[in-house]
């Protein structure tokens, strides 16, 4: 209570002003004047404690500045005809007050017009890199494969699980790494209110692989007490609240798991910049809350404790990329000329943003970009924001040039199946074989995965659809290989020697043309040449001798990037 407290006070300064100014001038009984004055404050007091208790505005200066005024706009009136119900108030007396809250206006849209100015200073606070050349992501990141809505409607197929399932609902999901693997952590929450009186506290949480689309849901019990969905001082965001009043939370707080699968609540917080609610990037912070004691500790982002992966939350990756793009030479900029504005896309699995794992488990935040013109799909770069860090990276390059965005490739995946209304979720760019492409979930209309959609990204003409990721990238490469107008991975340094007798042999016949498959005596890797490489190739014959250079891929397969065959190269 003490946050609310602080913020009904600071709230009652305007009005308590007008009082002071009203008893100094009036000539009646001061006391008596000064007790009206006096029973009005703490009527408004109160009320104005009950609304903040649950609406916990941020103690900043827009904040109090807007509420002294709301506040003196009300009471003032009231004060002046208690004094002398019935009658006119008297000159001398309104006008100070009209003064008064004038000024408290003005200073009102003083703070509004700071907080677009100073949209260019908090653009600057963001923690920037930038790359010139884009590089998609490799096999070594770790995208989300299992889109939210599918993971979340098999974890309610499975509410049966949990104790008097008939008081719960499933909370926000969170992806974090536990034990190596990447998982949605999704809490057991309050269906309503009642609910709440009758329960009391919550039975635990769930946890499904985030990678494979085949895994079922477990559910860990482990009682919470404090959550998003419990009422008066259990509720999360209003035990933050209290103690860190001065603090902005952007969002519902989240759940991860320690090591030891213990549950706690994080919420990502923001001090305002200047007379703004902006918020200064550089200075991002991080409450851990014990759901059960509701004890609770701050952090720098980067200093959280080592189970956490996400201590900047998703909604704050999402307003950071916004800043980036949008704000990169202030307000005015955004709004007329839009030099250099780049728009993130909402294609994200997280509020705009997809969360993926490097090869040493690090998090980041994926996001698109896209020209603020309208009917324009093509990308002009991605950022990976650090999960923990917030520092933002910035990719973009002739590389990329003219690949479509992740807004084109649902489209594409949404115009394939209009009769079923299958639709793409969560698009993510890989490097596949030095091919930027996007890797899209297709869900039914009841978030049922359904496939996967491969998509050359400066290709919209060149999909593969398989039932799983393995099936789809495998069509994928060889529908990259049949293609005689794909040009691959050019970086000599991937490429290795291949020496040896041709075991087996087969032919394909496409509309692209002709690919030859083979193996070597020894080697169980499939070796793939398109036709039109290396024209001599379909005349391979078991017993022949070949010299390739080959580039191999990471399910057995090769690509065949040059090849000689003894006695027929000359």
């Amino acid at each position: 209570m003490i946050g609310v407290l602080i913020a009904s006070l600071l709230a009652m300064i305007l009005y308590l002003t007008g009082v002071i100014i009203t008893v100094s001038l009036s000539k009646e009984n001061t006391t008596s004047v000064f007790r009206r004055g006096l029973v009005l404050f703490v009527t408004g007091f109160i009320i104005t404690a009950a609304i903040f208790y649950f609406t916990m505005p941020t103690i900043s200066v827009p904040n109090i500045i807007i509420a002294n005024t709301v506040i003196a706009i009300i009471l003032l009136p009231l004060f002046l005809y208690s004094i002398k119900p019935g009658e006119k108030a008297e000159t001398r007396k309104v006008m100070p007050l009209i003064s008064l809250i004038t000024i408290a206006v003005i200073s009102i849209i003083v703070v509004i017009i700071t907080g677009f100015v100073t949209l260019d200073e908090a653009h600057k606070s963001i923690h920037t890199s930038l790359e010139e050349e884009a590089k998609p992501l490799t096999k070594d990141e770790t995208p989300i494969a299992v889109a939210p809505e599918f993971a979340r409607n098999k974890i309610q197929k499975a509410m049966s699980l949990v104790p008097n399932p008939q008081f719960y609902g499933l909370g926000k999901l969170q992806v974090q790494k536990v034990n190596g693997e990447v998982v949605y952590i999704a809490p057991v929450e309050f269906s309503d209110f009642w609910k709440f009186v009758r329960g009391k506290e919550t039975p635990g949480y769930f946890m499904i692989s985030a990678t494979n689309i085949n895994a079922q849901p477990e559910f860990h019990e482990s009682t919470m007490q404090y959550t998003n969905s419990s009422y008066f001082h259990k509720n999360v965001n209003r035990v933050i609240y209290n103690k860190y009043p001065q603090y902005i939370q952007l969002g519902e707080a989240q759940i991860e798991v320690d090591e030891d699968g213990k549950p706690w609540y994080v919420q990502t917080l923001y001090r305002p910049m200047h007379i703004t609610n902006k918020p200064d990037m550089s200075k991002l912070k991080v409450v851990v809350i014990d759901p059960v004691t509701s004890e609770m500790k701050m952090y720098n982002t980067s200093e959280a404790p080592d189970f956490i992966d996400g201590s900047i939350s998703s909604e704050i990756a999402s307003l950071e990329n916004e800043y980036f793009g949008k704000y990169i030479h202030g307000w005015l900029n955004s709004i007329f000329g839009k030099r250099d504005v780049k728009i993130p896309n909402e294609s994200g699995s997280e509020t705009s943003v997809t969360p993926i794992f490097d090869e040493n488990g690090k998090m980041f935040y994926f996001t698109d970009f896209t020209s603020p013109k309208e009917n324009i799909d093509s990308a002009l770069g991605y950022s990976l924001i650090d999960a923990r860090t917030g520092e933002l990276t910035y990719y973009s390059g002739d590389q990329d040039y003219a690949i479509m965005d992740s807004e084109g490739a649902k489209q594409i995946v949404n115009k394939e199946f209009p009769e079923k209304r299958w639709e793409g979720y969560m698009p993510v760019l890989y490097n596949i074989d030095g091919n930027p492409t996007w890797v899209v979930n297709v869900l039914d209309p009841n978030g049922l995965h359904k496939q996967y959609a491969y998509i050359k990204a400066n290709d919209s003409d060149f999909v593969v659809f398989g039932d799983t990721a393995n099936e789809a990238l495998s069509a994928y490469r060889l529908a990259l290989v049949q293609n005689p107008g794909n040009v691959g991975a050019t970086d000599e340094a991937s490429l290795e020697s291949r020496t040896g007798q041709i075991s087996r042999v087969l032919v394909t016949s496409t509309d692209q043309g002709q690919v030859v498959q083979f193996l070597i005596d020894g080697d169980q890797t499939i070796y793939s040449v398109n036709g039109s490489k290396v024209p001599l190739a379909i005349f391979l014959e078991k017993g022949d001798q070949v010299s390739a250079e080959v580039r191999i891929l990471d399910n057995g397969t090769a690509i065949v990037n040059s090849m000689e065959i003894e006695g027929l190269t000359p």
